[in-house]
């Protein structure tokens, strides 16, 4: 997949493209669906995703705290894994948020991307004032020569599929419905850092993410698998991972974790992608350390069990 940042003086080879629009955050099932109906316009062409960088709810809102289901890296993998050809990312910046919903359509899409189709949720809105709208998208189209398809909003039984409705799940712990939403366990991703390294002296040593953008799940234990995407320990291995602010130690700001089962390896730097597949308790504060060690013997052993009756997330739409 080739990575484009902005829209001006596009290679020919990167024109022409037909791409779905949209923020992409997670990129569940409702994303999935609009990249399906991308494929099935490209006629044999290729495939694209337009997306926008920083997410435009953090330019409108700085001081929002973070609410991220993907880093940028991580929306980039995941939509590389599911066959985009090219992803498009626009910077979201005053000069962008400031174009009409005309000047959008005409310039960024038409005369910069060059597109040979669109397609976009019901609910799409943009240009400034978000004026614009998926109707009025198909309505340029047809006049500037480019094919629009507009998708209901998706959903199933259980609701509609969106990253708002993600990231509620995940502050309430609920890995099995956030999964239902993404089609996969929702995950925090990153380089592993140095931490405190007492898990080490616990005899539990750990890899630490730090969440940056990524939204904070609810503070607790989970059963995780964690991905490493590099390196000689790439793959899927195991673990037990704690959320929180590690109250034991008197630590005030949210940490991630991951115990890697059997593991001894040196993760550090390596990207790795934490799936979390199962809230098994709520974080605590122990008198002393060896209570501490106590329940971390039976949080692992809980972790194994709940991995080992967990089913991989393969819903179909």
């Amino acid at each position: 997949m080739r990575i484009i940042a902005g829209y001006q003086n596009l290679d020919q080879q990167d024109r022409n493209a037909s791409v779905a629009i949209g923020n992409f955050d997670g990129v569940h099932r409702g994303h999935q669906v609009l990249i399906d109906d991308a494929k099935k316009a490209s006629a044999g062409g290729f495939v694209g995703v337009v997306t926008f960088e920083p997410h435009p709810r953090r330019f409108f809102q700085p001081d929002a705290p973070q609410f991220r289901l993907s880093t940028q890296s991580d929306k980039a993998r995941l939509l590389r894994d599911y066959g985009v050809d090219r992803l498009y990312n626009l910077s979201f910046d005053s000069s962008l948020a400031s174009l009409s919903a005309e000047d959008f359509v005409r310039i960024v899409l038409y005369q910069g991307l060059g597109v040979s189709h669109i397609v976009v949720g019901a609910d799409f809105r943009f240009g400034r004032g978000r004026t614009g709208d998926a109707v009025m998208l198909r309505t340029m189209g047809a006049e500037l020569g480019f094919g629009v398809t507009i998708h209901e909003l998706l959903g199933d039984e259980a609701g509609e599929f969106a990253s708002t409705a993600v990231r509620a799940m995940l502050a309430e712990g609920r890995c099995q419905d956030a999964a239902r939403q993404l089609g996969r366990w929702p995950s925090i991703s990153g380089p592993v850092v140095m931490g405190d390294q007492r898990g080490r002296e616990l005899g539990y040593p750990t890899a630490n993410l730090e969440f940056g953008e990524q939204m904070v799940p609810r503070y607790g234990i989970y059963a995780a698998w964690a991905d490493v995407l590099e390196g000689p320990y790439q793959g899927r291995h195991a673990g037990v991972v704690s959320i929180g602010e590690r109250p034991t130690f008197g630590v005030n700001a949210p940490n991630f974790e991951v115990h890697i089962f059997d593991f001894s390896g040196d993760l550090y730097g390596t990207e790795i992608s934490v799936g979390l597949v199962k809230f098994l308790r709520g974080e605590e504060k122990f008198d002393g350390i060896d209570p501490l060690i106590a329940q971390m013997d039976r949080d692992s052993m809980a972790a194994r069990e709940a991995l080992a009756a967990a089913k991989i997330p393969e819903w179909s739409v």
